[in-house]
């Protein structure tokens, strides 16, 4: 019997025990989903991440009063710097303007409460001031209306932005261009409906209110407001060097003692999704251990099972024996068998693994993911099946391969 002949008899047998087939690759079907599935998903989170900052350019930085991202320790202070002042940011901005574009922001408040008529947000929308260059260094496009004007800046005219996510609270399906909302009791009309942006685990780019910095500072009266500036360039090849000059300007801006360190916090504008990546390559190899228990389960599972069909097929095998099959051969089968239930599991695992795992990612990511095919995990995945089949297989096809051909015979 040669190879050919063997895999085309292991594929009878399958086929002769098909419902037995089925179940057991239902069980590697299980593991392979939750194995590729957990995967997908979390590459389906970076994207999320990748596309909240794919706008912001690879030479941006921003200075603020604390950390971007900072992991906080129990019995740990938060690490936050005195206020960045509005005279301090303005003057950041003249010295800084001859090298590169410099956009101010402040928050006005994070839990501002927006009105129209009778329907009203929820506590939880950012009232944003911001300049010229905010929009664009920032990524955020206006889908509806204009851009703020040189008088409205200037003058602290009553105009504003809308986030998405506050439109769908105060107009639903209406169009809110040209209507006056009220906020922290002060009337803002409504001028552009920002294009949506999603942001990574839901933080609230779209549950915003943005008016001109001045009309920011003059609702905020009576209130110490910190700036945050970004900086960014075209033209500057190294960008460490250009946030060193940055760095330079900014301790001179604040006073700081030579030797002394920074007063403020200086980090690339896409540095929390780079600090991400080391959190998804950790919550990769997370999963990929959790699938693979899973996996393993389904593999001392299937182990069982092909037990079970070589103890129900000692007699055949006594028949193959006696026929002139060598114990290579019988091992082959029986190994061939276990490959190819494993590989029909794992093609319906991977089958049901993407679109759960992108499903997952969506809802983790406010929908602000990429549909995710993940060449690479289903690759792992194929070749994991086949590694479980030999696991699986190796000791059943030994046991038989062994068998004398006589007492199978005799077997009932």
């Amino acid at each position: 019997m040669n190879i050919k002949e063997n895999i085309a008899e292991g594929l009878r047998s399958i086929k002769g025990n098909l419902l037995r087939t089925i179940l057991t690759a239902l069980i590697i079907s299980l593991g392979i989903t939750s194995l590729v599935g957990i995967l997908t998903a979390i590459d389906g989170i970076q994207s999320s991440v990748d596309n909240s900052f794919s706008g912001l350019g690879a030479n941006s930085f921003d200075i603020r009063n604390r950390p971007a991202m900072q992991v906080r320790r129990e019995g740990q202070r938060e690490k936050r710097f005195k206020n960045i002042d509005y005279r301090q940011a303005s003057r950041y901005k003249i010295m800084f303007s001859a090298k590169g574009k410099v956009s101010l922001k402040t928050n006005v408040t994070n839990n501002a409460i927006g009105k129209y008529e009778s329907k009203k947000t929820n506590p939880n929308v950012r009232l944003l001031g911001i300049d010229d260059n905010f929009i664009e260094l920032k990524g955020y496009k206006i889908a509806e209306g204009r851009n703020f004007s040189n008088n409205e800046f200037t003058n602290a005219i009553n105009v504003c932005f809308l986030g998405v996510d506050v439109i769908d609270q105060l107009f639903e399906k209406s169009s809110p261009l040209n209507r006056e909302i009220i906020v922290s009791g002060i009337k803002l009309k409504v001028i552009g409906v920002l294009a949506k942006k999603g942001n990574m685990m839901g933080g609230g780019d779209d549950r915003v209110i943005m008016v001109p910095l001045e009309t920011g500072r003059k609702m905020a009266i009576g209130r110490n407001l910190t700036f945050d500036i970004t900086t960014s360039s075209t033209k500057v090849a190294n960008i460490d060097d250009f946030m060193e000059e940055a760095r330079g300007v900014m301790r001179k801006v604040r006073m700081d003692p030579i030797g002394m360190e920074d007063s403020f916090s200086i980090d690339r504008s896409d540095s929390i999704a780079k600090s991400f990546e080391s959190i998804t390559s950790s919550l990769q190899l997370g999963g990929f251990v959790i699938g693979f228990i899973t996996l393993l389960g389904a593999a001392i599972a299937l182990m069982n099972i092909m037990m079970v069909s070589v103890t129900e097929r000692t007699r055949e095998i006594g028949i193959r024996k006696s026929l002139g099959a060598t114990p290579s051969r019988i091992l082959q089968q029986f190994l061939i068998e276990a490959i190819v239930i494993c590989l029909l599991g794992g093609i319906g695992g991977i089958v049901l693994a993407i679109p759960i795992g992108n499903l997952i990612a969506q809802g983790i990511s406010s929908g602000n993911a990429s549909f995710i095919i993940p060449w690479l995990w289903m690759m792992v995945g194929i070749i994991i099946c086949v590694l479980v089949g030999l696991f699986s297989g190796i000791y059943p096809a030994f046991k038989a391969s062994k068998m004398d051909p006589v007492e199978a015979l005799r077997y009932e």
